[in-house]
């Protein structure tokens, strides 16, 4: 498990109570059950609607993306690289073939087939980029069905709060209740604004950060198998891929340094 994101979403939320309840309130103020339910059920049939029956399906996998730590070692992926370089450039590339088709990622292991089997290096680049592409597209709709949930949160929170107005303004004859009725229908922009900040997006740009690694990861899985396909020296591959895995790191930190991929 991914630690740091239920960490986060923990002390998100630890946060919100721990302030309410110093600042005089008592928790039963905030479990308003009929605003949970508008907020959440709205919100999940929001959702449903604006997606495909195929691509709610994934849901359960994208939340294993944000909250499954996965293990990775780029830097143990470019020393075999290099070192299956040197045995391409020792003895060809056809003594990779036991190693290719027995390598436990699928990407790399087809790959390595490919450049087995003799496949030409423009129509390999072609190939490959292709499904780090829909990789790539499929992270990001992991990421926007939660950025959407995100979005409709905070609305049907305010639909709550005015159902629950409306509840109270039908209720006029009673003046003692109206303080505790107007409470509770604000428990619903509560619920609204606080799950979309603290849950939804924070989960939509978790996925999106650990695809974006695992696109950076693929894409310098490409350029190694390219360089040992080419022949080129393994200390020239081990360089660029060093290169190329330290330039990545500088587009994503410049991309969340101010969300729009340029760096300040």
């Amino acid at each position: 498990m991914d630690l740091t994101t239920i960490l986060g979403i923990a002390l998100g939320l630890l946060a919100l109570v721990g302030g309410f309840l110093l600042d005089g309130g008592h928790i039963s103020g905030l479990l308003v059950f009929s605003a949970a339910i508008i907020v959440f059920g709205g919100t999940i049939g929001a959702v449903v609607v604006s997606f495909p029956k195929s691509q709610l399906k994934q849901i359960p996998k994208a939340l294993r993306l944000a909250f499954r730590e996965k293990k990775t070692d780029p830097e143990a992926l470019i020393a075999e690289l290099v070192d299956m370089a040197m045995v391409a450039r020792r003895e060809g590339v056809l003594a990779l073939e036991d190693r290719a088709q027995q390598h436990p990622d699928g990407f790399l292991r087809d790959g390595l087939q490919m450049v087995v089997d003799g496949t030409d290096p423009d129509q390999l680049r072609q190939i490959l980029e292709v499904e780090i592409d829909a990789k790539e597209k499929l992270y990001n709709g992991y990421a926007k069905i939660f950025e959407a949930a995100g979005g409709y949160a905070p609305t049907m929170g305010i639909i709550g709060t005015v159902m629950g107005l409306i509840h109270v303004l039908s209720n006029l004859s009673e003046p003692e209740t109206l303080a505790a009725a107007i409470a509770v229908a604000f428990s619903a922009t509560l619920y609204g604004v606080a799950s979309a900040n603290v849950i939804y997006l924070p989960v939509a740009n978790k996925i999106k950060v650990r695809g974006e690694e695992h696109v950076a990861e693929m894409e310098m899985m490409l350029e190694g198998m390219l360089a040992l396909q080419a022949g080129e020296n393994p200390q020239l591959i081990q360089k660029k891929l060093t290169s190329f895995l330290q330039l990545e790191t500088v587009k994503a930190n410049g991309k969340d340094s101010n969300g729009d991929g340029e760096e300040t």
